[in-house]
């Protein structure tokens, strides 16, 4: 397909050249803030999730494309996680550090424990099976489930020696969230990812157990969609509608039923996801591009560039599932949005961040922070290619 063309060749004549770029071969790891103006802060902290999500990225496209610079790339990665973002004495991988490697933000939160396991499960899968970096992985693992869970499930933020701190990394629309879907849904993928490379009973056991959490707390059925922030007991905190996150979960769960091959499962899970995916087509999809968000009913028109990545994959494989052409049409179409407005044309640039509802570059968000990576955009490009190249 045309538009599959079109983005191989954004992934590699444009997205990987930009990230290479960004490696800083001084001090180890990657440059940490790029500017919507394209300036380089050197000294700006490296995020873990940044970190991470470049481990991330290089290790699949390395799988997919077998360039062996992409592997020598997730190798660095990998290197500066090991060596400054792991706390040796308390367990756990930092937020932040500098760029040397000293920590910035010593606080351990789930949601950045489950990146670092996400990256090093896809680097473990490209490295002819290293056992160190699957038992770093298993480090990570055991970390969440002994010191940042209870008995009703995940938790969120902790002190550097995991006592309890305030969510505000991963609380947002004015309200302090006991518990996300948003941590819920990356410890999922993350422990999809490393059951997918090495098959571990325990492992299996917490997706299962996770999935019942998503189908019991999660769905909303009434309203077809998530529920987003939650107290302690999962009472949900706002009338928030992510459709991004909506649509995200909706494809990320069916790969994880594909992973997890469990008939119970995938019988009880694969229709909510379906139902989901077709309600952001009908609510959230203008044609063009999808919006962010509905808080309290009020649409948010912004078009955010992850929310865009995620509903490519996520319709296309709706499409895949029932065969039925609106979904790809959809994809094309907010592919073809992406390229024309989200995608960076400026030399030494990538993608921007966020537009206002008539299409103008919000100039405050960067190209490149703690947040702003090639997860989004890089798994988009490949997931199309393996889907549909």
């Amino acid at each position: 397909m045309e538009f599959v063309n079109e983005i191989k060749n954004e992934l590699v004549n444009h997205m990987i050249p930009f990230w290479n770029s960004m490696r800083d071969d001084e001090c180890g790891g990657y440059y940490g803030f790029l500017s919507e103006n394209i300036e380089l802060n050197k000294d700006y902290p490296k995020g873990c999730i940044l970190n991470s999500r470049i481990l991330w990225f290089y290790s699949n496209a390395y799988a997919l494309l077998k360039d062996e610079k992409l592997k020598d790339n997730a190798r660095h990665a990998y290197e500066f996680l090991r060596d400054h973002f792991l706390d040796e004495k308390e367990g756990g991988v930092y937020w932040s550090v500098d760029r040397e490697g000293n920590p910035v933000d010593d606080s351990k939160h789930t949601y950045c424990q489950a990146f670092a396991i996400y990256g090093l499960a896809s680097y473990y899968a490209i490295t002819d099976e290293d056992e160190d970096v699957l038992y770093l992985a298993y480090e990570l693992f055991d970390v969440i489930e002994k010191r940042m869970r209870d008995e009703g499930g995940y938790l969120e933020a902790f002190n550097k020696d995991f006592t309890p701190a305030s969510n505000e990394k991963l609380s947002e629309n004015g309200v302090m969230a006991t518990r996300t879907m948003n941590t819920l849904l990356h410890v999922l993928e993350a422990y999809t990812e490393l059951y997918r490379v090495d098959q571990a009973l325990n492992v299996k056991d917490k997706i299962e157990e996770m999935l019942g959490i998503f189908t019991k707390h999660m769905v909303n059925y009434d309203l077809g969609r998530q529920e987003v922030f939650f107290d302690h007991d999962y009472n949900t905190l706002i009338d928030l509608y992510s459709y991004g996150h909506d649509i995200e979960t909706s494809w990320l769960l069916d790969r994880t039923l594909d992973v997890l091959n469990e008939k119970e499962y995938t019988d009880k899970v694969r229709p909510i996801l379906h139902t989901i995916g077709e309600n952001i087509l009908d609510r959230a999809f203008d044609g063009n591009a999808l919006y962010n968000e509905a808080e309290n009913g009020k649409i948010d028109h912004r078009r955010i560039w992850w929310v865009q990545c995620e509903s490519i994959i996520g319709f296309t494989n709706m499409y895949q599932a029932t065969k039925d052409e609106k979904y790809l049409d959809a994809a094309k179409s907010i592919w073809k949005f992406t390229n024309e407005y989200i995608i960076d044309k400026r030399k030494g640039a990538e993608w921007h961040s966020e537009l206002t509802g008539e299409n103008v570059v919000i100039t405050t968000k960067p190209i490149v922070d703690e947040w702003k990576c090639p997860y989004h955009n890089g798994r988009m490009c490949i997931e199309m290619i393996k889907r549909l190249g």
